[in-house]
């Protein structure tokens, strides 16, 4: 009698075939577009790089599509990685990266970085570490000039829709940061169809911020148009009137086993076995799992449940002390809330720093030593280690988590989270290759390294990231220690401000704003300030001012504290402006070679009006980057700065503190004012 086929095979069989047809059906079209981006920081001449570039570049087709989608090689010092839509089949992914790379090759033949779009895959290769960094030197969008009938109701379907999306992709993980979906809106209820992604090396906040850039970018280029795509080198948005996802399709995965070249006659009793066997391996392998890594991650849990535990009872401990600090952002249960996503436990930063040997530590602050760490998906970290000895306590670590949660903005430094455990107070920070502006500009041996041009975009970028805390954030944020140690210099010299914990948070109406606890650095404080405990957005302008002074100068504000000296930097700046010998005398002299003798003035100019003893009189920061770009604008002439600060406030400082003025950078913790 003929054995009939066992019914499990049957449907095995049957699952093929349908995959095979699936795998036919979404074979591959050629892209509909090509664009490129060829960056300029310079081009390569020599055989060596071009063959270690041509073997990164030649593996990624065959094995993207065996690794979920996106793929890197490094050889040499060259990375290439290739990223295909989380949506988009093992086959045409292969072909849309074979396609891309002549693309890049052609029109970027020298260049030592650069980065090719196909519709539904992206290629990039770079001589520098590009995996879990976001690069933002480039970004395209393509999109359809026909525009909607209202375009404030498509905004804000569209902005649900973008919003759900980017939060989506970035809880991706490691594998695949992808998200797609769409949304009905108007009285015809139309859809639009939306697809973000991001390279999963990127971590859950780089994503974030990536993909929020890509939609603001959506509302600056295509504003109310029924189709639109934005590209970045990490991420990408697009959406659509007309449906272009692949809902069949299955993602990009590790390729299949060969199948079998037929059956046996005992195939029918061999399957069942080897499913059983395979069955009870896959459970073995299971429990196993469970074992070793749900249960450490549970002890990961709980170490980070009690660290936010520390931090809410810790939250509601200053708050009753400091409620005037808090009380502007919100409830203490919302603050609570906003910061449960940044809690690290003791043991993962411990291993990211390796136990914070003294070979990751990169710099030493007034609140503690700094370390640097690289965490288990690759992204580099910065570790303030807050001393126990140090003049920042509780509510400055407060105050740093819950602002830099609620701020993002490309001139900030990014903090990526907390930890409170074991008496231990941790702020972790994105890794900012340059370390301190300081670090060069006050070094006759580096500050070479800072020309002209560098030194205008860094006084730029700080004009950005203040006008940002003053007006653009949604808050209205004082940072109250301006300075040049401050300023964290990234790998393009772009500054971003850092440390937080003085800041301050005021109603938006408010103009001015007492303390009876004084906070800041000597040489940077506003004048009103120090000596009466009034400050507003005008100091943080004044301290501004001395910046731009130092950073034209390349001196310290603070070394002109002498009794030989009895003058400071923006008075013999003042003195030098008046006398018309500021070029020669003001200028550092490593600027010479490579100055805008007309911007460098400017800057002076700019620098003393943000210094002038009169408050009203200082300009705001949206007029002082309109200053400096707007070169129409005839500059007013700077009235002179408040005179010699220790002349009238060295006796009361060191009377208070019990510290004698010094030469060197002081940070005053807690004085109050008379």
């Amino acid at each position: 009698m003929k054995k009939s086929i066992n019914p499990f095979l049957y449907l095995l069989l049957l699952l093929l075939q349908l995959l095979f047809n699936s795998l036919h059906l979404t074979r591959s079209q050629p892209p509909d577009f090509g664009i490129y981006a060829c960056r300029t920081t310079g081009n390569f001449t020599s055989t060596t790089y071009q063959q270690t570039l041509e073997s990164a570049l030649n593996s990624l087709p065959g094995n993207v599509a065996n690794h979920g989608g996106f793929y890197s090689s490094s050889v040499g010092t060259t990375t290439a990685t290739a990223l295909c839509r989380g949506d988009l089949a093992p086959e045409p992914c292969e072909s849309c990266v074979k396609t891309s790379i002549p693309l890049i090759r052609r029109n970027c033949p020298n260049q030592l970085e650069a980065a090719s779009w196909y519709s539904d895959c992206l290629v990039r290769y770079s001589d520098r570490k590009i995996l879990g960094v976001l690069d933002t030197w480039t970004s395209q969008n393509l999109s359809n000039t026909a525009v909607v009938s209202d375009v404030a109701e498509f905004n804000k379907a569209l902005s649900d829709l973008t919003t759900g999306l980017r939060s989506e992709a970035a809880g991706g993980d490691s594998v695949r940061k992808f998200a797609s979906g769409s949304v009905v809106w108007g009285p015809d209820s139309l859809t639009i169809y939306g697809v973000a992604q991001c390279s999963p090396d990127l971590s859950r906040d780089l994503c974030d911020e990536c993909l929020n850039g890509t939609i603001v970018g959506i509302y600056d280029c295509c504003n109310g148009r029924v189709a639109a795509r934005v590209f970045t080198p990490n991420c990408y948005l697009r959406y659509s009137n007309e449906h272009f996802l692949n809902d069949g399709a299955p993602p990009a995965s590790a390729s299949s086993p060969p199948s079998s070249s037929g059956r046996k006659r005992n195939s029918s009793k061999v399957i069942p076995i080897v499913v059983s066997i395979a069955c009870g391996f896959v459970v073995l392998v299971a429990i196993a799992f469970w074992f070793f890594v749900i249960r450490a991650k549970r002890k990961k849990n709980v170490a980070k449940r009690e660290s936010g535990n520390a931090f809410s009872s810790l939250l509601m401990k200053e708050n009753q002390k400091h409620s005037a600090n808090l009380g502007e952002s919100g409830s203490v249960e919302m603050e609570i809330g906003s910061v449960q996503s940044l809690q690290f436990d003791l043991a993962t930063i411990e291993e990211a720093t390796k136990n914070f040997i003294i070979e990751n530590k990169i710099g030493e602050g007034g609140f503690g030593p700094v370390y640097k760490g690289v965490l288990a998906n690759g992204v580099e970290i910065a570790v303030k280690r807050l001393s126990k000895l140090s003049g920042q306590g509780s509510q400055e670590f407060i105050n740093e988590v819950i602002l830099m949660a609620k701020l993002q903005h490309r001139n900030l430094v990014r903090l990526l989270g907390f930890c409170l455990d074991e008496d231990e107070k941790l702020l972790i920070y994105e890794y900012v290759s340059n370390k301190s502006l300081d670090y060069f500009l006050f070094d006759r041996n580096k500050s070479g390294h800072l020309d002209w041009p560098k030194r205008y975009k860094i006084i730029g970028g700080i004009a950005r990231g203040m006008l940002y805390l003053h007006e653009d954030s949604r808050l209205r944020i004082i940072h109250r220690d301006l300075k040049v140690s401050n300023i964290l210099l990234d790998h393009d010299m772009n500054a971003k401000i850092s440390d937080f914990g003085l800041a301050r948070i005021v109603g938006v109406d408010e103009i001015d704003v007492n303390t009876n606890r004084i906070v800041g650095t000597y040489g940077y404080m506003a004048p009103e300030y120090a000596m009466h405990g009034h400050f507003s957005v005008k100091s943080d302008v004044f301290a501004f001012g001395v910046v731009v002074l130092e950073i034209i100068t390349g001196r310290k504000s603070t070394r002109f504290y002498d009794q030989d000296k009895p003058e400071d930097l923006p008075h013999f700046a003042w003195k030098k402006w008046t006398q018309g010998t500021t070029m020669e005398e003001l200028m550092d002299p490593t600027l010479v070679e490579t100055c805008c003798k007309d911007e460098v003035l400017r800057c002076i100019n700019i620098g003393l009006l943000c210094v002038q003893e009169d408050v009203d009189a200082r300009p705001y920061m949206a007029n002082v980057l309109n200053l400096l770009n707007n070169y129409s604008i005839t500059l007013p002439s700077p009235t002179t700065p408040p005179r010699y600060l220790p002349k009238t406030a060295a006796s009361y400082f060191s009377s208070s503190m019990s510290v004698p003025m010094s030469t060197d950078e002081s940070l005053i913790t807690d004085v109050g004012p008379r």
